[in-house]
């Protein structure tokens, strides 16, 4: 899957593909699945109206930065490191930016096939 998203007023192309999560692994030392299935809290705690600073303690906010890295990585391979890249924006509003790769995340895991 692939799509561009606007990140700090540049255009930023993303992309899944089956190498995702092997390039994940590989940069992060971190299994991509293990991760998306711990961010399950991060969802429960977006339904409450209001979180608390105990509810924001239990989300690790790092892995949507790699995720959003290995995405860009994956659509350009030409992208440098993950601080470097990060540095080149100005400002980067990972809760604007989570519902626009929620989708993309989901088809990672989701088979087509009908059951």
């Amino acid at each position: 899957m692939e799509k561009t998203i606007t990140i700090d007023g540049k255009s930023v192309r993303l992309k899944t593909s089956g190498a995702f999560p092997l390039r994940f692994k590989a940069q992060f030392h971190e299994d991509f699945f293990s991760k998306l299935m711990g961010m399950t809290a991060f969802e429960k705690l977006g339904k409450k109206k209001k979180l608390t600073p105990d509810d924001l303690a239990q989300v690790d906010f790092d892995i949507f930065y790699d995720l959003v890295w290995t995405m860009a990585k994956t659509a350009d391979p030409s992208i440098p490191e993950p601080m470097t890249w990060l540095d080149g924006f100005e400002t980067f509003p990972i809760v604007e930016i989570i519902p626009e790769i929620q989708d993309m995340l989901t088809s990672m895991v989701q088979t087509k096939k009908n059951v």
